[in-house]
């Protein structure tokens, strides 16, 4: 865990509500979409894929689903829109291994941000660094960003 500053990062995505329980399956399909747009309107994949929670209701959680982009690109105008990852100072841990046990890396960055007195936005954001289609479940990275106020 650690304490660092972190550039915006421009991106498209599509912001929605689903159950945490429908997560995965959301998560997916998104990222199904949005990779068919860049792919039909000849745009580079970079960066990651990522989601932003603006809430933790997990029975009705309100998320950004996105991948980060280089080139701007005003989305379809329905669905799929321009976005940007704001930046500034975050917390940050890097979890290894299945998504299963992310809770554990999520008790230890809150007891960081408890035990150092700081204070987050309410909103957070984790970017996949790989795929569970074609990387085994305990070398999964993913990385966790608490923006402080």
């Amino acid at each position: 865990m650690e304490i660092k500053e972190v550039n915006s990062k421009n991106s498209l995505a599509v912001r929605l509500t689903t159950s945490f329980s429908e997560l995965p399956k959301v998560i997916g399909n998104v990222y199904g979409e949005i990779m068919e747009y860049m792919s039909r309107k000849g745009l580079k994949l970079s960066g990651y894929p990522y989601v932003l929670y603006h809430n933790m209701d997990m029975d009705n959680l309100d998320i950004d689903i996105g991948w980060q982009t280089e080139e701007d690109d005003p989305g379809d105008g329905a669905r799929i829109r321009q976005s940007k990852i704001p930046g500034g100072r975050v917390v940050y841990a890097l979890h290894t291994g299945p998504y299963a046990t992310l809770e554990k890396t999520y008790e230890q960055v809150m007891a960081f941000i408890d035990k150092n007195g700081l204070k987050t936005q309410e909103w957070m954001y984790e970017v996949y660094l790989n795929s569970p289609e074609n990387t085994p479940e305990s070398e999964l990275k993913t990385e966790i960003y608490f923006p402080l106020s």
